[in-house]
This record gives structure tokens, sequence and C-alpha cells, in this order.
């Protein structure tokens, strides 16, 4: 009785954080959207399809990551500096 209690309230945060999560991500992308299309009218040499392309490898690594069922902690999650892991 205790774990099913548990597991309601468990899913209950990682659902309110997923959509704050997609919230946020959808304010930025909006507030984002002129700043990228200025970005990417000015860039000759194709430096921003490399970096998207660098990004999108390293984020498939983090998802065998996270299938391989390693944890992120909560950290780890409301950092800041969080998208700038991939320059370590």
């Amino acid at each position: 009785m205790q774990t099913l209690a548990v597991d309601i309230a468990t899913t209950f945060v990682d659902d309110a954080v997923a959509l704050v999560t997609g919230l946020g991500r959808a304010v930025l992308r909006f507030a984002m959207a002129p700043i990228n299309r200025i970005a990417n009218a000015c860039d000759v040499a194709g430096v921003l399809a490399e970096r998207r392309a660098t990004f999108r490898m390293w984020r498939a690594d983090r998802a065998r990551a996270r299938q391989e069922r390693r944890r992120f902690s909560l950290l780890g999650r409301l950092s800041p500096f969080r998208q700038l892991a991939h320059l370590t």
C-alpha cells in the first residue's frame, strides 16, 4: 500500500517536471526564434550545421546512457550550465 502511494507521488512529480520543462522549452524556442533566424542567415561557413550535428550525436549518447539506467541527479537537471556539458 505504501509503495503505491510513493509510486503515485513520484509519477506526479515526474509529470510536473516534464510539464514545466516542456513549457520552458516552448517559451525559450519562441523567444529565441528571431535570433536563430538572424544566426542562420549570417552562417556562411556552415558552422551552425556542424554544431547541430555534434549536438545530436551528443544527445544520442545521452539517450543511450539513459537506456542503461544511469540516473542523472536533480542538480544536474536544474543546472543552468547543463547545455554546455558537451564542451567538456
